[in-house]
């Protein structure tokens, strides 16, 4: 008999949960792929949860669902249009989809509402694509020298 307050042991490879029941479909699952299924319903039912955009687009991209991702910035950067953050990390999922205009315009539209944070911006591995462009290095030179 296990001590009263003693957790139980969770089942060791050797003792798997029985097949085709929720708790095995639940343990075979990764976080990434539950928070994906989990927002997709939350924004499903709350289109304008800008929190829930954010974490939605970041998880997509991670699993390598870009145009998912950029999906759901457009969602976010329409419900949130002021947002400089938003801006950003839809210039960053163009940048990853190798789309330059539309990185560099988003990009710009970013700054200009008050995204400073230059130094992230040139080490940014998702704007790569885009770093060596002049577009990108005038923009960087352009509003770093302003006035904070």
């Amino acid at each position: 008999m296990p001590h009263p307050g003693k957790r139980p042991t969770p089942p060791s490879s050797e003792t798997a949960f029985p097949p085709g029941s929720v708790i095995a479909f639940l343990a075979d699952r990764s976080q990434l792929d539950f928070e994906v299924e989990f927002y997709g319903k939350v924004i499903s039912g709350a289109p304008d949860f800008a929190e829930v955009l954010r974490v939605q687009a970041s998880n997509l991209t991670t699993k390598g669902r870009l145009q998912d991702g950029l999906a759901i910035d457009r969602q976010l950067v329409a419900t949130r249009p002021a947002d400089p953050t938003a801006h950003y990390n839809l210039a960053c999922r163009y940048a990853l989809l190798k789309q330059p205009d539309h990185a560099i315009g988003s990009l710009r539209k970013a700054v200009e509402l008050g995204y400073r944070d230059f130094s992230f911006m040139e080490e940014d591995h998702d704007l790569d694509s885009i770093r060596k462009d002049p577009r990108f290095r005038q923009l960087v030179k352009e509003y770093r020298t302003q006035k904070k």
